[in-house]
């Protein structure tokens, strides 16, 4: 049996693999922006002589708009054509806002050039997530794994690049004195995206800015300039360009899916495809009054218990990233700032390698198993941290295990939703939106929290989360046997019913194989 899902997958691989590399070299792209204003914004507030108060604008900026791009991506799903062209639209605007961040010298500039590449990276999350889905549906797992690997992978680069050309000192070198005070520590504090409590430090705003973190940015332009020729690639290969090509084709039409090589028997039913490729148009296409009636609540249920997990499950990963590095420079913790600022890097390193981990473990369980001792890993995790909280081993020992555990709970719910509706509902766009929310609304709320009650509600916050986010999941679980219930008691779901239909395909298939064969293909030759 294993060895015939993995021919499948594979199969079905070799028949999408361009349009796959594609999809995860975008990513690649995504990962860049999520993690290069941490390091640079201290040289970024330089740039534009603005306060530390001021500079925290592009923060919210970027996250804002990026919570409307993975609204949006859905619109531009519709067809192969939108989608690549989407897809390299957005990751040249990257490239482009990379190259224009050195040249940004008002802060409203470098704002807009922040809100601009935010809503290029929600285009590329909701796009990226759903036509994989729409490619390997029920085996989508595997490469939703991969995809959100090459998010890591992008976070881990970019503040390898930006690092050796980071200011030590002062980049605005006052017009009476020159301020030697370095600029380490508060870079660590704002590593994370962590924007409060520096209303009491006092840096220069007026004289020479010195500051080299303009060749990072360059660096990165260029770096990511390959992905959208890629994908421009792809799309001449597509024959898209050409005047003669179908503009409303889309990416589960029969010349993709259908593929077969020989000895495997990939068999794509019309009606099927062309109800799944309608099936994701936008975030609101469940939810029109004209085809409500025509769904149970418990489809609808699914759609928002799914959001609510990742919700808190991306909230997680947003307020950790955030704020791990004050809560340990914070009594009781008390450590050094050079030795704090590593636990957003191990962070993402985990994250990294558990999703890469990952990919081999999603071909033999089930994504249902992998979320369950993904959430209760999360739960045990955070409560030892506030057990050994006066520990500064464990804390990075809890900080590994935490991004090992958290790593695959987005791509498996993901896939698990999805399978769950069949592939009839909107679930991949609601859930990207929902995970960008909970990433931004947590963080700042966490963040008031840990200003008035302390940093130990660092911890307690995240201790909430988790259970709040296997809550939800225990909810949908119940909620999805209710919806099995229903469908298979609508005519034709039936467990026979869907046997027999299973033989005839299998059938089919086999008649068509035979047809492929080299005896038939002589005994049909003149």
């Amino acid at each position: 049996m294993t060895y015939l899902l993995n021919e499948r997958i594979c199969a079905l691989f070799r028949s999408n693999w361009q349009h796959t590399l594609t999809y995860w070299s975008v990513f690649f792209s995504f990962g860049l922006c999520v993690a290069f204003l941490g390091p640079t914004i201290l040289d970024l507030r330089c740039q534009t002589q603005s306060t530390l108060q001021e500079i925290t604008l592009v923060f919210f900026s970027q996250q804002f708009f990026l919570f409307l791009g993975s609204t949006i991506g859905g619109f531009f799903s519709k067809t192969l054509v939108s989608s690549l062209s989407s897809l390299a639209v957005s990751t040249l605007i990257i490239s482009v806002v990379f190259a224009i961040i050195p040249l940004c010298r008002e802060l409203l500039m470098l704002a807009f050039a922040m809100a601009v590449s935010g809503l290029a990276m929600g285009i590329i999350d909701t796009i990226s997530n759903l036509q994989l889905v729409k490619i390997y549906q029920k085996d989508s797992t595997v490469f939703l794994q991969a995809l959100h690997f090459f998010v890591g992978l992008g976070a881990l680069v970019s503040p390898l690049i930006a690092d050796p050309f980071l200011s030590d000192t002062s980049c605005v070198i006052g017009n009476s004195s020159v301020n030697t005070t370095s600029l380490e520590d508060l870079r660590n504090k704002l590593a994370g995206r962590h924007v409060h409590n520096v209303s009491n430090v006092h840096l220069h705003t007026d004289g020479e800015v010195v500051t080299n973190v303009s060749y990072a940015f360059w660096i990165m332009a260029i770096i990511n300039l390959p992905v959208p020729i890629a994908i421009f690639v792809l799309i001449y290969r597509e024959r898209l360009f050409m005047c003669g090509s179908d503009p409303s084709r889309r990416l589960l039409d029969g010349d993709v899916l259908a593929i077969k090589p020989r000895g495997t028997s990939i068999l794509a039913e019309d009606t099927g495809q062309k109800e799944t490729s309608n099936s994701h148009a936008d975030l609101f296409s469940c939810c029109l009054l004209g085809k409500a009636h025509s769904f149970p609540l418990s489809f609808f249920g699914i759609h928002v218990l799914g959001g609510l997990v990742l919700f808190f499950s991306d909230g997680i990963v947003g307020s950790y990233t955030g704020f791990v590095y004050t809560y340990a420079v914070a009594p009781p913790m008390n450590l050094p700032h050079k030795t704090a600022g590593y636990l957003t890097c191990i962070f993402w390193a985990a994250i990294t390698t558990g999703r890469l981990s990952a990919i081999p473990l999603s071909y033999r369980f089930k994504p249902v198993r992998l979320l369950i001792v993904s959430q209760v890993g999360v739960i045990v995790t955070v409560l030892l941290l506030l057990i050994f909280s006066n520990s500064s081993v464990f804390l990075f020992i809890g900080t590994c295990c935490l991004g090992l555990f958290i790593s695959s709970i987005f791509p498996c719910m993901l896939a698990l939703t999805e399978d769950i509706l069949e592939y009839k509902g909107c679930a991949t766009t609601v859930l990207v939106t929902s995970a960008g929310m909970g990433e931004m609304v947590l963080q700042v709320l966490v963040g008031s929290v840990m200003h008035s009650r302390g940093s130990f509600s660092f911890l307690l916050c995240g201790m909430i989360f988790g259970c709040l986010g296997f809550t939800f999941f225990t909810f949908l679980y119940f909620v999805q046997q209710s919806h099995k219930s229903y469908t298979e008691a609508l005519p034709g779901n039936s467990p026979v019913e869907r046997h027999e239909e299973n033989g005839i395909k299998t059938c089919s298939a086999a008649v068509l194989n035979s047809w492929d064969t080299p005896e038939h293909k002589t005994s049909l030759d003149p």
